[in-house]
């Protein structure tokens, strides 16, 4: 069970979608923001990634600066709960960049591609 407030991540190594649980008791989710790699771009944060062909190389730098955001919006208290929905290739990226509050902070992980998703299949993946 999610707490109430719990924000939810649904991403891909392309954009991500962020939702607010708002029910008491369950889950209902409404969407707060869309995060696209251009929403989030600073070229001097870019992480360097080796050895990994130039798509993989972008959608693992989205899953990274992704993860900043996420640290940002717990260190600045815009959160007090996480859960993420992710492909496995990027939940593994996002994994390495955790900050020790946000791991403190985080409900849920789901291993699995709901970007295309309605809000009912997320909310069952979470259930």
């Amino acid at each position: 069970m999610l707490p109430h407030n719990t924000v939810v991540v649904v991403a891909d190594g392309h954009s991500a979608s962020i939702f607010r649980n708002v029910a008491r008791h369950g889950i209902e989710l409404v969407q707060m923001e869309t995060v696209t790699p251009a929403s989030l771009s600073d070229p001097a944060t870019m992480p360097v990634l080796d050895e990994i062909s130039p798509r993989d190389e972008e959608e693992a730098g989205f899953a990274a600066q992704l993860t900043r955001h996420l640290n940002k919006m717990v260190l600045k208290h815009k959160m007090e709960d996480v859960a993420i929905i992710a492909d496995p290739s990027s939940l593994g990226v996002m994994r390495k960049h955790y900050h020790k509050e946000l791991q403190l902070r985080l409900r849920k992980e789901v291993a699995k591609t709901l970007t295309n998703s309605d809000i009912p299949a997320i909310q069952n993946a979470l259930a």
